[in-house]
């Protein structure tokens, strides 16, 4: 079974820094060794309401503006910043992904020609939005089946078959919660859309926003092509997205051990193994006593 990709998903968890942004890139690629770092990318006036843009965030601990609005804002990198951190995964050996929310973002994330741009829940039934994915972006597009019921999983990959992308695409299962308790995880929805759309889409993923790695592991053995965690540095800083992250170390174990179960997760390719010739002969031969 090929090894699934692991995408860090450092979202808006960089707090507006760009250097910090880049502190990210560099962990995520040299130490915890994963195949993709993945941002954000929102135009707020354009995604929000003018009452929506003028709210107080609903928690304001977590807030970096007044409104949620000037939140949104101070969180936001620009085109040329976006650019500068795709030329430095380039640099430290990692791609570089970014979702959109609307489409002035995905304009933008479009001209810096990333080999993958991922759709969130949340924009999955944004029907110009995918058109303008469909028609003017080669790459990859990903997206998480979220808040998403089956009528509209359909929906999608119909409008992308139509539009002969299906083969460019990447469904993953998700739950939109942030953390997500164990029991909403839902495993089995990996199944269930490998069963129905895996000869219809290009490959299947997991997101999750759930704690510790073991679930992932599990979504390894289900099949999924691609696992996808949010990524922080600190699980204590300020921000709504930090605590359903994983830390370096976290993130570091979770890549270790899909790779162990990468190699592990295979038939034997003798009866008795190469490795146990040498233990039969040791510890059974003197004990096998089996008489037709």
């Amino acid at each position: 079974m090929d090894r699934t990709k692991v995408i860090a998903e450092i979202g808006c968890n960089h707090k507006g820094d760009l250097d910090l942004a880049k502190e990210m890139i560099k962990t995520a690629s040299y130490f915890c060794e994963v195949d993709v770092v993945k941002f954000q990318k929102r135009s707020p006036r354009e995604l929000l309401s003018e009452e929506e843009y003028n709210t107080p965030h609903p928690v304001q601990e977590n807030s970096f503006g007044v409104t949620y609005g000037e939140h949104r804002e101070f969180l936001e990198l620009t085109v040329d910043q976006h650019q500068e951190l795709k030329n430095y995964c380039f640099e430290n050996g990692v791609d570089y992904s970014s979702s959109v929310w609307d489409l002035q973002s995905a304009s933008d994330i479009i001209s810096l020609s990333p080999k993958m741009i991922k759709i969130p829940s949340a924009c999955n039934l944004n029907k110009p939005l995918l058109e303008l994915l469909c028609d003017t972006f080669d790459g990859e597009i990903h997206v998480s089946l979220g808040m998403t019921t089956q009528v509209e999983e359909e929906r999608i990959v119909s409008f992308f078959e139509k539009r002969n992308r299906n083969h460019d695409l990447v469904l993953y299962s998700c739950t939109s919660g942030y953390p997500v308790p164990f029991e909403d995880i839902n495993l089995l929805e990996i199944k269930r859309l490998k069963d129905n759309y895996s000869d219809r889409v290009k490959a299947i993923g997991f997101s999750g926003h759930h704690l510790g790695i073991a679930v992932d592991m599990g979504a390894y053995i289900l099949g999924a092509q691609w696992i996808e965690r949010h990524f922080t540095l600190d699980r204590t800083w300020k921000g709504t997205d930090h605590a359903a992250s994983l830390e370096p170390d976290g993130l570091r174990k979770l890549v270790r051990d899909v790779e162990v179960l990468s190699k592990s997760l295979n038939y034997k390719d003798s009866e008795i193994l190469k490795i146990e010739e040498v233990q039969r002969k040791k510890l059974k031969a003197n004990q096998i006593k089996w008489t037709e």
